[in-house]
């Protein structure tokens, strides 16, 4: 028997309205998991059970702890990034009612996270969700994370197949699968559509590419990859693994067993992911312990055939028809322009393209989760996509529908042009929530964003680079890979302590090639950043070759030269009244001091 719950067994049972099978009803809702969150809390309240065993049950259902006390983040797990319009709506219910900071925020992992929520109100927020096929299942904790795919995957002209339905059974077989509910630490997986590899997939811990082999669909494997303080990019454990046959679910249950078995791991569980026994054995020898893996009995008691889980829904059946009246730019016609040629790309199918919604920092307030869900019941296809870099891709849009879709959104604020460009900047959290966080990355995000749209960047080079910042070394918004990338920091100065972040130049992910940024030897206090990007930026224009991509400069020119254009905002800072905004955070109103707390991550 399968030790899976698939979606025409346990889900059926308790929500059959749910099975709709479509992104975003990936995961089937068990109603008793709502009754044992309720259950446990509630003897965690009491001083029944003790707290690190209650946390390690919570994060297996989503739910993680935040550095102010007696509230929780809620992550919401999108397989490939899928949502409906029922979905944007319930989420925004769920905002309104349970989420204090009134909204949700799209993670680097296609997820939405909901912060502040008081524990009390988390099984209820939980149960409302459900009822939109929204799980939290193993969001967190020592589990398989949420799946992120191309969210333009089954649209794109040079795909070889739409890797989305195989995707969608990965993430059945492997929900509550017993292997992999207590690893020694997490595992974040990626499909890539083509080999431009929007997800970045070499940074993940499993990753599969498409391959088609004498006309039989498969995948290439890779194993190991990672970021935080041991980036790794992952290398390739098989070239060609079969789909249809169910082969890339068995390869990956062996390897999640030999990875469970690794009680070396586990003694320092800060330092667990996979790719520290890639490091340590090797990509050939971890082959071989898979194939030997497979000579154990357990092949034989588990069905591999991903035909029930295939996510199969036909999305061209569903899309929108010609609109009975289309709207036409007018006095606007430059600005739907500009936004048309960075946020709209045309689909393999004639006639649509698919849309990107530019949102800052990944946060969406209830009126344009509505507002989009309205959208998408008009002008779209059944589902949108969330993206790796926090924004939301909008399929099957008729062609004649673009500028309408463009008015609608801006009417929510969501009209802006520049995704995926300069302006387009990346963050996690940091400080705002995050037990772990140095920084308010959230804060340096939305000043350095200002400082961006103000230098009116026009050179299409210019507007390639990509800028993310974490809030600490674990990278969560991938600063590894951006072309300005940057990680929160302090420095101590005297008994006074000034935020900073260390920088990272020259990353790069565009078209599968990619590159860790190099990091510099420098350490800017944080209200200095734009200062610095603004250098940076500007001697890039002024010192490129003809064509010269950023990140093929950064590794002409050498770290020293970015470190030489900002020597004097590295330079020590002394309190006195005029210079105390150094030592305030962004976004904050109060000295800066670093207060960590225990992360959960590796519990």
């Amino acid at each position: 028997m399968a030790p899976h719950a698939s979606p025409t067994t346990a889900g059926s049972l308790e929500h059959p309205e749910l099975l709709e099978d479509v992104p975003g009803h990936v995961i089937p809702i068990l109603e008793r998991e709502f009754e044992d969150f309720a259950t446990e809390a509630g003897r965690f309240v009491r001083g029944e059970l003790a707290e690190d065993e209650f946390i390690k049950f919570r994060l297996r259902q989503g739910v993680y702890g935040q550095r102010q006390p007696g509230v929780q983040m809620v992550r919401v797990k999108l397989p490939m990034g899928g949502v409906s319009a029922d979905q944007l709506d319930a989420f925004a219910a769920v905002i309104e009612r349970y989420v204090p900071l009134r909204k949700g925020h799209i993670t680097t992992r296609q997820n939405i996270q909901m912060h502040n929520v008081p524990l009390a109100q988390v099984e209820a927020a939980l149960r409302r969700l459900g009822r939109a096929g929204l799980s939290s299942r193993e969001g967190c904790g020592n589990t398989v994370r949420n799946v992120t795919g191309d969210p333009r995957a089954g649209t794109l002209p040079d795909e070889l197949f739409d890797i989305t339905p195989y995707a969608g059974a990965y993430v059945r077989y492997f929900v509550r699968h017993p292997t992999t509910q207590m690893m020694p630490r997490k595992i974040k997986t990626a499909f890539s559509a083509t080999d431009a590899d929007e997800v970045v997939t070499q940074i993940h811990d499993i990753a599969f590419t498409p391959r088609l082999r004498d006309g039989v669909r498969g995948v290439e494997m890779r194993v190991g990859g990672g970021t935080s303080i041991m980036p790794r990019l992952a290398p390739v454990l098989y070239e060609f693994v079969e789909l249809d046959s169910g082969t890339y679910l068995k390869l990956t249950e062996a390897v999640l067993r030999i990875f469970d078995r690794q009680d070396f791991l586990r003694a320092n569980r800060a330092r667990a992911r996979i790719k520290v026994l890639v490091d340590k054995i090797g990509i050939d020898a971890l082959r071989a312990l898979v194939e030997q893996e497979l000579e154990g009995e357990w092949v034989e008691q588990r069905d591999f055939n991903p035909e029930p889980l295939l996510l199969s829904y036909d999305e061209q059946a569903h899309a929108p028809g010609l609109p009975a009246q289309a709207g036409s730019p007018g006095d606007d016609g430059p600005e739907f322009e500009r936004f048309s040629a960075s946020n709209v790309r045309r689909q393999r199918q004639a006639g649509f393209c698919t849309v990107e919604v530019k949102v800052p920092r990944g946060d969406l307030e209830p009126v344009q989760l509505r507002g989009l869900a309205a959208l998408m019941r008009e002008l779209t296809g059944p589902c949108a996509r969330t993206t790796a870099r926090q924004n939301l891709v909008l399929r099957w849009v008729r062609e004649e529908s673009l500028y309408d879709v463009w008015r609608g959104l801006k009417r929510i604020g969501l009209g802006a042009a520049g995704a995926d460009e300069i302006t387009d900047v990346v963050s996690c959290p940091g400080t705002d929530s995050c037990k772990l966080g140095i920084t308010s990355s959230m804060g340096l995000n939305r000043a350095l964003s200002q400082r961006l749209e103000q230098m009116a960047i026009s050179d299409p080079l210019t507007r390639r680079i990509h800028v993310k910042m974490s809030g600490c070394p674990n990278g969560c918004s991938q600063h590894h890979l951006a072309g300005i990338g940057f990680y929160g920091a302090s420095i101590k100065v005297g008994e006074r302590t000034i935020p900073a972040y260390i920088p990272h130049i020259g990353g790069s992910y565009e078209n599968g090639a990619m590159r860790f940024g190099e990091r510099l030897k420098a350490r800017l206090p944080a209200r200095r950043v734009p200062d610095a990007v603004e250098r940076w930026v500007r001697f890039y224009e002024d010192e490129r070759a003809a064509g010269e991509p950023f990140d093929a400069f950064a590794l002409r020119v050498g770290p020293q030269a970015f470190e030489q254009r900002v020597t004097d905002l590295v330079m020590p800072v002394q309190f006195s009244a005029d210079n105390v905004e150094q030592f305030v955070d962004w976004s904050r109103d109060r000295p800066f001091q670093v207060e960590r707390g225990e992360g959960e991550c590796a519990v």
